[in-house]
C-alpha cells in the first residue's frame, strides 16, 4: 500500500492520470510489468483491466443512470454476458458495503457513499492496483476511516493499493512505502519511518510531520524527553514508546 504525499498542486492527480493511459507523457514511459504503454484502443483496454484508477471527485467518474448501470459499465465493455456482469456488479457492491443501492441514482448519495461506488466500479474490472486521488477528500472523519478501512482490507486480499494524500496523519497508520512529490518531482521515498526521519525535506515540500511525531518533537525541546529523533509517528507507536519509559 503506497501513498503518494504532496501538497495541493505538487502533481499528484497529474502523475496518476499516466498510470493506466488517460495522460499520454511527453518524455519518458510508463512501464507496466516491464512494459511500456501501449496507447492504442487495444492496448487501452488492457492496461485499465490491470491498473483501475478512483478520481478524487466520485461525480467524475458516476455517470450512468443507477449504481448498478454504473457498476456494470466496464464488465460489459469487456464482453461479459449479461449474467456474468450481474454477478460481478453483486459481488462487487457487497465488497465496498452497498448491497440494496443497486436502483439508487448516484447523485442521490453521499460522498462516501460515491466514493465506494466509484471503488465497485474499479472492482469490477478485477484489477492487480487500485489508484485512488485523494481518497478521503470531501469526507468527514467517520466517512474517511471507511474508506480507508476498505481499501486496507482490499490490500490484505493481494490488491495493490497506491493512493494520492496531502493528509500527513493518515499515511503511517496504512502505507508500505512513501514517495513525497512536490513540483512534479519526487524528492524521497521510503518506508514511513524514512521518510518522516527527514523533518527538513518534509517541511520544505509545504507539509508537516504527524501530530504525534509533532508533539513528541515539542515535548522533546520543553520537556527534556529524549526520543533520539526518533519521532513515534501513530499512537501506538507513542505508547509503546511511553511504556518503556515509564520501565525504565
Amino acid at each position: 500500500m503506497v501513498s503518494l504525499l504532496g501538497k495541493n498542486g505538487a502533481g499528484k492527480s497529474t502523475l496518476f492520470l499516466h498510470f493506466n493511459g488517460i495522460y499520454e507523457p511527453t518524455e519518458g514511459k510508463v512501464l507496466i510489468d516491464g512494459e511500456p504503454i501501449d496507447y492504442s484502443k487495444k492496448g487501452l483496454m488492457k492496461v485499465r483491466q490491470k491498473v483501475g484508477i478512483v478520481f478524487q471527485n466520485p461525480d467524475d467518474q458516476l455517470f450512468a443512470p443507477t449504481v448498478e448501470e454504473d457498476v456494470a459499465f466496464g464488465p460489459l465493455n469487456l464482453g461479459k454476458s449479461q449474467e456474468e456482469t450481474q454477478e460481478i456488479v453483486t459481488n462487487a457492491l457487497e465488497r465496498v458495503d452497498m448491497s440494496g443501492f443497486e436502483r439508487k441514482a448516484p447523485h442521490h448519495l453521499s460522498g462516501g457513499q460515491k466514493k465506494r461506488v466509484a471503488i465497485a466500479g474499479i472492482l469490477a474490472m478485477n484489477p492487480e492496483v487500485m489508484v485512488l486521488d485523494e481518497p478521503t477528500s470531501g469526507l468527514d472523519p467517520r466517512g474517511s476511516s471507511e474508506i480507508l478501512q476498505l481499501l486496507y482490507d482490499l490490500n490484505k486480499e493481494g490488491m495493490t493499493i497506491i493512493i494520492s494524500t496531502h493528509d500527513v496523519d493518515l499515511v503511517p497508520v496504512y502505507s508500505n512505502k512513501v514517495f513525497v512529490i512536490s513540483k512534479g518531482n519526487i524528492l524521497k521515498s521510503g518506508s514511513c519511518k524514512e521518510v518522516f526521519d527527514d523533518v527538513e525535506l518534509i517541511r520544505n515540500a509545504n507539509l508537516r510531520l504527524p501530530r504525534i511525531a509533532h508533539l513528541s518533537e515539542i515535548l522533546e525541546k520543553h520537556d527534556d524527553i529524549d526520543f533520539n529523533g526518533d519521532y513515534p509517528l501513530t499512537i501506538g507507536q507513542a505508547r509503546s514508546h511511553f511504556n518503556n519509559l515509564i520501565k525504565n
